[in-house]
């Protein structure tokens, strides 16, 4: 019998938050870095099945699948249910460049009444429900470590991270809650 190796996924089995807040690992999803002009906007959005956001610190979301504006022509692709998101992307006749980066990236929820205060330790951003409303999206940092920031829900944020940086990221976030549930 050969001997195969069994991947331990990134942070597995790693729990975190206190009293006000929930830290727990995101299951595993499409991602896709997408760069596009403005008129590649439109081919775009019809084959990913929602718009394309053209704002900063704006998303848009349709079943499993979210685009993130992070930058004035990018964005981040997160499709939950593990859609082949460069497949839909190949058909697209419109000029465009897409990145696979799923197994790049993980995401931690934060969640709870004490999620924006946990964030807040770390990171430089006014999260306040007024400036970061529900569906504000974001590239930005936390502690040393660059993220990619989703509010989901009122106490709810979805913290994208290289896996190279989620122990730091995570163990930064679980110190945070500790600190936010005092």
């Amino acid at each position: 019998m050969a001997n195969v190796a069994i991947r331990k996924p990134a942070l597995a089995g790693r729990l975190g938050g206190s009293a006000t807040v929930r830290l727990t690992t995101a299951p595993a999803a499409s991602r896709v870095a997408l760069r596009a002009p403005a008129e590649s906007l439109a081919a775009l959005s019809s084959a990913l099945g929602l718009p394309v956001p053209t704002a900063p610190k704006t998303s848009g979301r349709a079943g499993a699948r979210s685009v993130l504006w992070i930058g004035p022509d990018e964005w981040l692709l997160i499709d939950e249910d593990g859609a082949d998101l460069m497949t839909v992307l190949s058909s697209v006749g419109a000029v465009h460049s897409a990145t696979d980066v799923s197994h790049r990236n993980l995401a931690i929820i934060v969640s709870g009444p004490g999620a924006e205060k946990t964030l807040a330790a770390g990171c430089p951003q006014d999260l306040s429900l007024s400036s970061f409303p529900v569906g504000a999206a974001s590239r930005t940092i936390l502690g040393k470590a660059e993220i990619v920031l989703l509010r989901t829900d009122k106490d709810t944020f979805r913290v994208e991270c290289w896996r190279s940086f989620s122990d730091y990221v995570f163990g930064l976030l679980a110190e945070a809650a500790e600190d936010a549930g005092h």
